[in-house]
């Protein structure tokens, strides 16, 4: 997928288990977007949260507010992945990734995924505390 700002790319390895695929051994396409969440939650740690902290911590947390996917082949039981993200757009209260998958150099699958940040309470969107902004737009 072209990349359309000057995002600073993220990867993470993935090898395909038998829970990852279906009876023909192909990856069941569901879990292309557990693959993504993935490599978001591993990109939050480089920029030194994680998940379980920051709702302890702030009250806050990311939801999926809208994914699409585009796959063009299929992995098969026991590929090794490259998972990547880029992104898109960073908000106050939003963040929006192109993320895809391949296997060496070919593209498998890509897409695109927006997360919200909510109070965890209320389920309302809430502000991305000012210090977890600026580090992850030094990650962009």
């Amino acid at each position: 997928m072209p990349s359309a700002s000057n995002s600073k790319p993220f990867t993470i390895p993935v090898r395909v288990y038998y829970e990852d695929t279906d009876a023909g051994g192909v990856v069941y396409y569901a879990n292309y977007l557990k693959f993504f969440e993935r490599c978001r939650s591993e990109w939050m740690r480089a920029a030194g949260h994680d998940q379980s902290a920051l709702a302890a911590g702030t009250g806050i947390g990311f939801v999926a507010r809208k994914a699409a996917c585009e796959y063009w082949r299929p992995a098969r039981l026991d590929d090794q992945l490259t998972v990547g993200l880029e992104v898109e757009r960073l908000t106050r209260v939003r963040v929006v990734f192109r993320q895809h998958v391949r296997r060496g150099g070919e593209e498998l699958v890509t897409g695109s995924v927006e997360i919200a940040c909510v109070d965890l309470a209320t389920m309302r969107p809430a502000a991305i505390p000012d210090s977890l902004h600026q580090q992850l737009e030094a990650l962009k």
